[in-house]
């Protein structure tokens, strides 16, 4: 097989098991090529790639690169100096960004495109699970696995291919969709962007990308969706519709209803009320669900059948994914690592907690968004009854000095928060197991390693005394 312009018939990924990553090599496997890659350890995600087909390598050495390969498919996370991409470069391997490659294989399919600075993968998988529901069998590839390892990305036999699409590094400019999302534009990726004013240049660009006739389904509730609305209002080619709570939204949301885990949505759509069922709680999550009604209706999908299908979302790992319940404590797990995400998953636990308490482990995600955003992360812990706080998980980049997790501690103290240190990553799950009592809801928070405490929250909470 061979896709565009990128050879992509035995390609190697560097960081295979990702999530951006392991969704596009999984894709090329089981459409015939040759897929081979590296990983820094084992993991579900990788085993799951090794049963389609793909020779994965733990550790990352200049031997790994097979001879035959045709391209080496990398992300803006692996450094220059990887002997894999060494080696490439000396061997004249052709190498290949990810979104080249996701690029690639979107090509002479329908794409639909889910942008934003938060929601992407919520909204994406919504839509791939309702369209898939409907029959459509539609390909795509999140940033995130639904309900298994491997189940961020689908190679399906329809026309449509349903893709997350990240501003994080300017990578969603290589997309042409014929329709695009965007559900917010906030400034993040502070090593990326030096301002918001290059955040909206960026989503201008994406909105751009968009195929002549296509159309752009935009946020009417979020100031930054907002001006992104104008700022491409009038462009030739180009149809908006803008979703939301806003009078002026084009479809509106009229109520969101909590019912403990789930939520019920009645929007208004062509002048009548339609109501349907989002299995998962939040009114932001409730929000996405109406972004991916609009965006299947410009597709061309029934509307009605679409909205009874999207109540067959459940949710996506570490998305307030339920990990268990242990002495009458339910311990929740969220990817949420921007302050915007922080409150919006505190707020839509709190409806489901009742009279529970809200109890949080946060792992605050990189230095540079620590640095720039501790005051806000700070006000968001301030929305629960009491959270930890850990150490600051690093990812790609290296420390900077006087930022630690001391800043969003200082931050929610001031915000009025119950908010403690914990730099023993171990004994967390000792330390919300006391402070948990029948009733409450624990709430692993993080893009890092954070999730990794909710089995271990569970199990010391089967092992201490009911607190009081």
């Amino acid at each position: 097989m061979n896709d565009a312009a990128h050879d992509l018939h035995a390609p190697h990924f560097i960081g295979i098991g990702g999530a951006g990553m392991s969704g596009l090599a999984k894709i090329l496997a089981v459409r015939g090529a040759t897929v081979s890659g590296s990983d820094a350890k084992e993991s579900e995600t990788v085993r799951a790639l090794r049963e389609l087909g793909a020779t994965v390598f733990v550790g990352h050495a200049a031997e790994h690169l097979p001879a035959g390969t045709s391209s080496v498919v990398v992300s803006s996370a692996i450094r220059a100096d990887n002997p894999e991409l060494v080696a490439a470069r000396e061997r004249g391997v052709p190498v290949v960004h990810r979104s080249d490659a996701l690029a690639a294989l979107m090509g002479g399919r329908r794409a639909l495109a889910v942008a934003g600075t938060h929601g992407k993968t919520t909204t994406t998988s919504m839509l791939a699970v309702s369209l898939a529901e409907l029959g459509l069998e539609p390909s795509y590839a999140i940033g995130g696995d639904l309900d298994a390892p491997g189940s961020n990305a689908h190679h399906g036999a329809g026309e449509i291919f349903v893709a997350e699409a990240d501003e994080s590094d300017r990578s969603f400019h290589k997309y042409a969709p014929e329709v695009a999302i965007v559900l917010n534009v906030e400034l993040d990726h502070h090593a990326n962007y030096a301002s918001i004013e290059e955040i909206h240049e960026s989503f201008e660009t994406f909105v751009g990308r968009i195929q002549p006739g296509g159309t752009l389904v935009v946020s009417a509730d979020h100031e930054g969706a907002r001006e992104l609305t104008r700022r491409v209002a009038g462009r030739d080619g180009l149809n908006v519709v803008t979703v939301g709570a806003a009078e002026d939204a084009d479809l509106r949301v009229l109520k969101v209803e909590a019912r403990g885990m789930t939520s019920e949505v009645t929007v208004e759509l062509a002048g009548e009320p339609l109501t349907f069922t989002v299995s998962v709680p939040g009114r932001h999550y409730a929000h996405n669900a109406v972004a991916a009604l609009a965006a299947g209706i410009a597709l061309g999908v029934p509307a009605e059948g679409l909205a009874k299908a999207l109540g067959a979302y459940t949710g996506v790992r570490r998305r307030l994914q339920l990990k268990g319940e242990a002495r009458g404590v339910q311990v929740i797990d969220s990817y949420a690592h921007h302050p915007t995400e922080m409150a919006a998953d505190l707020e839509a636990i709190r409806e489901a907690a009742g009279a529970g308490r809200v109890l949080v482990v946060f792992q605050p995600h990189l230095f540079s968004r620590t640095q720039q955003l501790a005051e806000e992360m700070g006000q968001a812990l301030a929305l629960a009854d009491a959270s930890v706080v850990l150490d600051i998980y690093p990812a790609r980049e290296d420390p900077i000095p006087g930022v630690t997790a001391e800043l969003i501690i200082d931050a929610a103290r001031r915000a009025g928060a119950d908010v403690r240190a914990e730099h023993d990553f171990a004994a967390a799950p000792a330390v919300l197991a006391g402070l948990a009592a029948p009733g409450d809801l624990v709430l692993t928070m993080g893009a890092g390693d954070v999730t990794n405490l909710g089995p271990e929250i569970l199990a010391a909470l089967a092992d201490v005394a009911p607190a009081v």
